[in-house]
Parts: structure tokens; sequence; C-alpha cells
């Protein structure tokens, strides 16, 4: 039988499945909830120290659907980060870690460009007790203008800068969520890393506008007939979550070994999950897929990823972590082998030896003849 528990940064957690920041994880009732299903840890809805400029729209939701059970691939939203006053979430963190005391609750926690306030949210999150933070440097809309987000995270040396003020005072692990909203995510990960932080988490959602209404000829979602680009998550955007995590991991296990992964995008199923551990990723998290079929999901999620293992004989996470990173390559690679697969192809149709191995005392002057040059 797999065994699902894993640590990570020095974090317990009963399985790799980790509630992302948003909806999910809004206050400490769905938190409460989310651990009593089973959930490996919680991220709570990103936080600032004043959320008094922070006012939700509604709707705010667009979902993509397709084939004739109408499932939903894609969900974009213009969701803003907590609108709760940040006292009470002080209050909450406390109350949640009363409560359960053995399980893992990450502040999600976001800044405008200032020191002072980067560390004051780190301090008094961590005095009321979580065991983790996730530094918001990816939200892709709704606060840009106020140098948060995506729009902090697409510069990485503002990001270094940023999470070498939290370093200094935190003493608890540090991950930095990465925006997909740039060229190279390396870019962002790596000066995050050399800051300190303990691992990246990615990828948050890809900036999009969903479709537009042929009727109404308004983009989606409509809010009094007006819309703003949003985040994009949801099945949908799973290969590219995969191919950034992926990049971030090679990069990762050359320049800073040791350093962990926390791999998001689209994931429903345990499988979804097991393709993240194989490139690298040390947790999964579950945002959007969670507002599709609730907190129960967990149970499927955990089912699915041990009927993976047990079918391959991985007995931990750890055993299969990082294993498909070994079959990427360049272009050029793929041609060189292909070149050389085929050529070893026709040599054996022609009975050409090709291997030392292959030689046979019984026809050695025929192998030999087989050999020669019609030059």
């Amino acid at each position: 039988m797999a065994d699902l528990s894993i640590v990570v940064d020095g974090l317990r957690l009963p399985n790799p499945f980790v509630i992302g920041s948003g909806p999910p994880g809004t206050n400490a009732n769905v938190i409460s909830k989310a651990f009593k299903e089973g959930w490996g840890a919680v991220i709570a809805k990103t936080i600032s120290l004043d959320a008094s400029k922070v006012v939700n729209v509604a709707p705010r939701y667009a979902r993509m659907r397709v084939g004739p059970e109408k499932e939903i691939i894609g969900w974009q939203n213009i969701e803003l980060i907590s609108d709760r006053p940040f006292t009470t979430w002080i209050d909450e963190f406390k109350r949640v870690k009363n409560e359960f005391p053995d399980r893992v609750l990450i502040a999600s926690i976001m800044e405008e460009y200032r020191k002072d306030a980067w560390i004051e949210i780190t301090e008094r999150c961590q005095e009321a007790g979580v065991d983790a933070f996730e530094l918001n440097f990816s939200c892709p809309h709704g606060l840009p203008e106020r140098k948060m987000g995506s729009a902090m995270g697409q510069c990485p040396e503002i990001l270094e800068e940023v999470c070498g003020w939290v370093n200094t005072v935190a003493n608890v692990p540090v991950w930095a969520k990465m925006t997909p909203n740039i060229t190279h995510i390396e870019e962002p990960a790596r000066s995050a890393l050399r800051a300190g932080c303990e691992g990246i988490a990615a990828i948050n959602t890809i900036l999009c506008i969903m479709g537009v209404d042929l009727k109404t000829l308004r983009p989606e979602p409509t809010v009094e007939g007006y819309s703003t680009p949003g985040g994009y998550s949801c099945r949908a955007v799973r290969p590219v979550a995969l191919r950034m995590v992926s990049e971030c991991a090679r990069m990762m296990r050359a320049e800073f070994p040791g350093r962990s992964i926390s791999g998001i995008g689209g994931v429903e199923t345990g499988e979804d999950a097991a393709q993240f551990i194989l490139l690298g990723a040390s947790t999964v998290q579950v945002c959007t897929g969670v507002m599709i079929h609730g907190y129960e999901l967990v149970r499927k999620l955990r089912d699915g990823l041990s009927a993976f293992m047990d079918a391959h004989g991985f007995a931990t996470i750890d055993d299969f972590r990082g294993h498909s990173l070994q079959y990427l390559t360049t272009h050029h690679d793929l041609v060189q082998r292909q070149a050389a697969a085929k050529a070893a192809e026709r040599a054996a149709a022609k009975g050409m030896v090709t291997k030392d191995g292959a030689w046979s005392g019984e026809k050695f002057v025929e192998q030999s003849d087989k050999l020669v040059s019609n030059n």
C-alpha cells in the first residue's frame, strides 16, 4: 500500500494535496472543512494589511464548457484577494491552529512595494501561528496598478528584493508563487530561491479573456456591460503548468538542489497530480477543482494517486518525484536520436552486427562480410 505522506521543507503532510489560495480557503470555517475532509495542507486566500481597497464585483467568473455533457475545462476569475480585515484573519489563524495543531496552515500574503509592509505582515502572521508562507507575486488582475501581484512577479529584481525582506524575519518555510504571464518562468524562480525561499509554487492563473457573447457583443464575465481580463484556470491550463513546472524543476536541480516545488494547474484526479510529481513537484495544489467538485475531491485524489503508485511499485512520493525529467531534451537531440535509431534499424534489416555481443562463432564470416562497405 502506497504511503502518501511527505515531508516538505520540514512540513509534515499526510498527503501531497494542498488547497490552493482562493475561495476554498477564504475563512476559518472552510479551512476547517478542508482539514476535516483530509487535505494535506491549506493555503488561505491571499491577505494584505489593508483590505479596505479590496472590492469584489459580481458576476466574477466565466466558464468554458465542451461536449454534450457540457464539461467544464476552463474557468476565468476576476476575483480579488481577501476583502476581510487583517485582524479578523489573525484571529482565525489562531483559531484554526488551536483546532488543528498538527495540520499545515499556510498564509498567502501580498503587499505593495514597501519593506515595512512586507515585514509587518510576515511578523504578525507568524505570531498567529501559521506554519509557512506563500508570497503572492502572481495575481494577474485587479491590483497591478498598485504594483502588487504579477506586476511584482514579472520583475525578478523587485521579487528578489521582496523575498529578501520576508526571509530576514520569517522563521518558517517561505514559498514564492510564480506568474505564468512571463516569457521565462525560471528567471523569477531563480530570484526567489537566491533570496532564501525554501520553494516555489507554480503556476498561478494565466491572463485571459474567456470569450465574447455574440448576442450582446460584450466580453465575459460581464459586469454592468463591461469586463476586464482575468485569470484562467482549470483542466485546460494543465499542459502549460506542466511545462513550466518542468522548466523550474530542471533549473532547480542544477542550481538549487533540495528546494521544493508546489505544482498548480488543472488538477482534478490523482493521475493529474502524478504528472506534476513526475515532473518535479513535491506537493500539488487544487483550487478551481474544489470549486467544481467540492472538498470531498481529496478522496478521489488520494485513491487515484495511491492506485498509480501501487501499479508502478512506488512506495513513497519521493520514489518517483522528478522521474520523468530525464526524458525531456532538445529538439536537436530528438533529431539525433531518431537518426541513430533509423540507422540501427537499417543495419539490423541487412543483418549487420551493431553491438559486440551480437557476434556469433557459427556465422562469424557471414557477419563480417555484411559489414564490408560496397565501396
